[in-house]
């Protein structure tokens, strides 16, 4: 049985009500497993006072490491900087929300002893609303079908990474919901079990339509990079998206025009429009992977991060 250093890496924004709870659940859980361990926070940027929260905690816990972002740089970020400041042979990643329960933490390692190199948390039964759990189901299962890798809840943040796995990822965007994918195709052995879910208690959901785009968008980024050694940027693919639906939305219109009522085409410039929408959202497109490309290779060049660290203490 492994006996090496765990390290918890909690990202949190704006969660300045569940911080003390967390930490009230959490050590009991840590101290039964008789092992050393770290619990490290990442201040994504908070408004409240979540900093404040814990730095009272850590007043009355020395394990707790607190990382103070500059500004909101969102999860994926977050984790990056918690997976290069841990000091653990076992990396623990949860949510600060209670959603997650410490109490599952156990399991994970014991699945974990099974010769797996990243156990992942499914969230079996959720205690969100109906339209998460939907889109949630949706989504895991277009991703699963896309990645080929079958993990059922790429949304769930409780999971336990040894460090070399995670020692030399590359995360940007909102990449974190795809680590298992990336791991699994890097050769790393993935688990899974079963977790709690709680509802929200304090605070607000940060879930919103623009993390799902962005989210889908990652998707194709995560798959295109691995099988295709390229990935394009939100900013591009969006705009790309948005015009050759819309230019094909169009164009089927005038087409269902002129199969139906003989309406031509030919002095029809809205049909022009649509063909130039879509022309024009396929190179918006391309020019994000060819933009995507040139990012990727002035981080890798120049070891740049992708978030700014305000202070850490320790």
């Amino acid at each position: 049985m492994n006996t090496g250093m765990l390290s918890v890496v909690i990202p949190a924004y704006n969660e300045q009500e569940n911080i003390p709870h967390l930490v009230k659940s959490l050590e009991p859980v840590m101290e039964k497993l008789s092992r050393e361990y770290e619990i490290v926070f990442i201040d994504d940027g908070s408004t409240d006072n979540t900093f404040n929260a814990l730095k009272d905690m850590r007043k009355n816990n020395s394990r707790i490491k607190i990382i103070k972002f500059r500004k909101n740089f969102g999860q994926t970020a977050a984790l990056a900087a918690g997976f290069t400041h841990a000091k653990g042979d076992v990396i623990i990643t949860m949510d600060s929300d209670l959603q997650n329960d410490p109490e599952d933490i156990p399991k994970l390692i014991e699945k974990m002893n099974e010769d797996y190199d990243v156990v992942c948390g499914w969230r079996a039964e959720r205690k969100d609303s109906i339209f998460k759990k939907l889109f949630s189901k949706f989504a895991n299962g277009f991703r699963r079908k896309i990645t080929g890798e079958n993990i059922h809840d790429s949304g769930c943040t409780l999971r336990a990474y040894k460090k070399e796995a995670v020692a030399d990822l590359d995360l940007y965007g909102e990449m974190h919901r795809y680590i298992p994918a990336l791991l699994s195709w890097k050769g790393y052995k993935i688990g899974e079990v079963i977790v709690q879910h709680h509802a929200r208690k304090f605070g607000k959901t940060k879930y919103s339509w623009q993390r799902i785009i962005k989210g889908f968008l990652d998707l194709l980024v995560v798959t295109f990079w691995q099988r295709y050694s390229a990935r394009p940027i939100h900013i591009f693919g969006s705009f790309g998206i948005i015009l050759t639906l819309v230019g094909m939305a169009i164009g089927g219109y005038l087409g269902f025009q002129r199969l139906f009522h003989k309406i031509s085409l030919g002095d029809r410039p809205l049909f022009t429009l649509s063909i130039l929408m879509v022309v024009i959202g396929i190179q918006f497109f391309m020019s994000g992977i060819l933009a995507d490309i040139m990012v990727k290779v002035y981080h890798g060049q120049n070891d740049k991060k992708n978030y700014l660290i305000e202070r850490i203490e320790e």
